[in-house]
């Protein structure tokens, strides 16, 4: 295929090492030096892996011009629903996730079977600890808000996440740390009087990252709608 890169900072290229190593064409690499280059570029499918300020114009970009896109820039989805919408009306191809490593999608399965778990037991309480490179724009991750999302659909006695430390026994807190190297560690923990239960996945780099999204544009390139990690990997 020939793929666009929107994001040209350290993911940008390894997802080009990556989708080369694929077998794959590079046909433009649009970053915030060159992005007239937007209107004239073609390609077979888009991934977009930007900043928070870019990833919003460069999605809707991409629909209308009837790219298919793959996003993984996190700290917009304020937003998202315009997109989601605007995919629908033009009959187009997007794809969003917070994370593209199958190891983190496993763990946001577990995640959840933990959270309906221990739901009905008041005894224990949940926070969360998000750990990433120092150049990480947002916070908490995407990657964060997904496994939140995951635990206020089972803990009921949670009603919203927050990124500051709290007393309201409703909050759920994530405290998000940023450390140079760190590709992403992420914890939820339920503690309790008597124990602790803790589930905790560790990125040692960001290949897995890359590759989960180069092999999800290899799949999107011929569908249509708003899509996700669910359809691709069919849970």
């Amino acid at each position: 295929m020939n793929i666009i890169l929107l994001g040209y900072g350290k993911m940008g290229k390894i997802i080009e090492r990556v989708a080369l190593e694929r077998g794959h064409t590079i046909a433009a690499r649009i970053d915030v030096n060159n992005q007239h280059e937007f209107e004239t570029i073609k390609g077979d499918v888009a991934i977009e892996f930007s900043h928070p300020e870019a990833a919003f114009e460069n999605v809707k970009k991409c629909i209308l011009k009837n790219i298919p896109v793959v996003c993984g820039t996190t700290g917009w989805l304020k937003r998202k629903p315009e997109i989601d919408a605007l995919c629908e009306e033009k009959a187009g191809a997007f794809f969003y996730a917070s994370n593209y490593s199958l190891g983190v999608n496993i763990f946001f399965k577990l995640n959840e079977y933990l959270a309906k778990m221990t739901g009905n037991f008041s005894e224990y309480d949940v926070r969360m600890d998000e750990i990433h490179h120092t150049e990480k724009k947002d916070a908490p991750s995407g990657t964060a808000i997904t496994l939140a999302e995951g635990v206020l659909k089972h803990v009921k006695s949670k009603k919203g996440w927050v990124n500051e430390d709290t007393d309201k026994k409703e909050d759920l807190f994530i405290q998000s740390f940023r450390i140079d190297q760190i590709p992403g560690t992420h914890v939820v923990k339920y503690s309790s009087m008597i124990d602790d239960i803790e589930i905790r996945h560790i990125a040692h780099s960001r290949e897995g990252f890359a590759k989960g999204a180069v092999m999800v544009a290899e799949w999107i390139k011929d569908k249509k709608g708003v899509l996700g990690m669910d359809d691709y990997l069919k849970f």
